[in-house]
């Protein structure tokens, strides 16, 4: 693909508020009610399973919801799709807002999560897209990397908007936070520019639509080797979510440690987004690929090894700059080799793999540690980071990226 001068004259700032501010926006709402959908359930007579399933059904929704999703985008276009999916979020979140005054309220509660997962992957998929068109190759890394940290911003902040909300209106005031987010997303999401579709580069007529079907059969190689690789990325991001508050409980901590050690690993991940992002646009996908894998991998099978505070922040840390170098990699390795004819259904696919491998994570944690210990657990998830930096050492194609695949 040949970089012309129109691509390096171009700045990130031009796509700013369409492309990130809905994004922040949405995130914001969602980090409102996340701290508080289990309290509400137990509110309304939920035991700590129910309550602790209805929280996953935000992202249970979501991951079932990603083909549909792709579908609707593919028919009804970026802009539109973003709009409408962050107008759904709203309602439902507004509605779980009254759930406490019903007497099925258990039931609204779980609907209106599931609702959120369904429009987060909608949202999610037709963002994606509109960078992945919008922004030229020589700049994606970058834009998708913030597209990645904005959204991890916006997840960081919205619980102490909720919060603060809260000590007026009650833990609804948390759902009221995220109503106010979503919408507001949906009404910026207006001023996304519809793109147009670029010409065939011999003039001749445009190829029949794709399928579902179609992108899956003639990617599948893709979808099995890198794909491979982003699923067990995704089961390592998911599952050392997990990881640092189970061991600094196992260690006796008590919750405040266990929330600051999440806290500023946190920071640290949101701190190296941007850099990571320069450094695939400039050398290539690998030199983030690997890295990150292997110092989550390290960093995780390091923490059984850890009898302390101190020692455990270190290794959180660690986890949290491999974790933040990784920002926006899974979308931007969907962009690299999603197709012009249908890359709506492949990202619907792609989205779906990675989902499938953060679902899975903590699956295998909790059935490692429920037969061995806490420690195997933990060491088996450590593998998987190396087992997916051999992946991407293979399947990676080693060119810079200059153009789609």
């Amino acid at each position: 693909m040949t970089t012309t001068q129109a691509d390096k004259n171009f700045s990130l700032r031009s796509v700013a508020l369409p492309a990130f501010g809905p994004a922040l926006l949405f995130c914001i709402g969602e980090g409102a009610v996340l701290p508080v959908i289990a309290l509400s359930a137990r509110e309304l007579g939920a035991s700590v399973a129910v309550s602790a399933l209805i929280v996953t059904l935000i992202g249970l929704g979501s991951w079932v919801f990603n083909i549909p999703a792709s579908i609707i985008t593919e028919k009804f276009g970026e802009r539109w799709s973003i709009v409408a999916a962050g107008a759904l979020g709203a309602m439902a979140l507004g509605a779980a807002a009254f759930a406490p005054q019903l007497e099925h309220g258990l039931w609204l509660l779980a609907a209106s999560m599931t609702l959120v997962g369904m429009s987060a992957s909608v949202f999610n998929l037709a963002r994606q897209k509109f960078l992945t068109e919008a922004v030229p190759v020589i700049f994606r890394a970058r834009a998708l990397s913030t597209l990645g940290g904005v959204t991890r911003i916006g997840i960081f902040i919205g619980p102490f908007i909720g919060a603060a909300v809260m000590q007026f209106a009650g833990i609804s005031g948390a759902y009221w936070v995220g109503f106010a987010g979503m919408m507001a997303a949906a009404a910026l999401s207006l001023t996304i520019p519809d793109l147009v579709a670029p010409e065939t580069s011999d003039g001749g007529p445009r190829p029949p639509a794709s399928t579902l079907r179609s992108v899956a059969v003639s990617h599948a190689g893709v979808f099995l080797s890198v794909g491979f690789g982003i699923l067990l990325l995704s089961a390592l991001r998911a599952s050392r979510q997990v990881v640092i508050p189970l061991w600094a409980e196992n260690l006796g901590l008590d919750a405040t440690h266990a929330s600051l050690l999440f806290g500023l690993s946190g920071a640290i991940d949101m701190l190296v987004f941007y850099p990571a992002g320069k450094l695939m646009d400039r050398k290539g996908r690998q030199w983030v690929a690997i890295p990150s894998t292997v110092i989550m991998g390290t960093a995780l099978i390091l923490i059984p090894f850890t009898a302390g505070f101190v020692p455990l922040l270190l290794v959180a840390l660690l986890i949290g700059f491999g974790n933040g170098i990784s920002s926006g990699l899974i979308m931007t390795l969907g962009a690299d080799f999603s197709p012009d004819n249908g890359r709506s259904h492949f990202l619907g696919i792609w989205r779906f793999i990675a989902d499938s491998g953060a679902t899975g994570g903590p699956v295998l944690l909790s059935g490692l540690t429920a037969a061995v210990s806490l420690s195997a657990g933990i060491w088996a998830t450590g593998i998987l980071g190396f087992a997916a930096a051999v992946v991407f050492a293979v399947a990676i194609p080693r060119l810079k990226h200059r153009r789609n695949y």
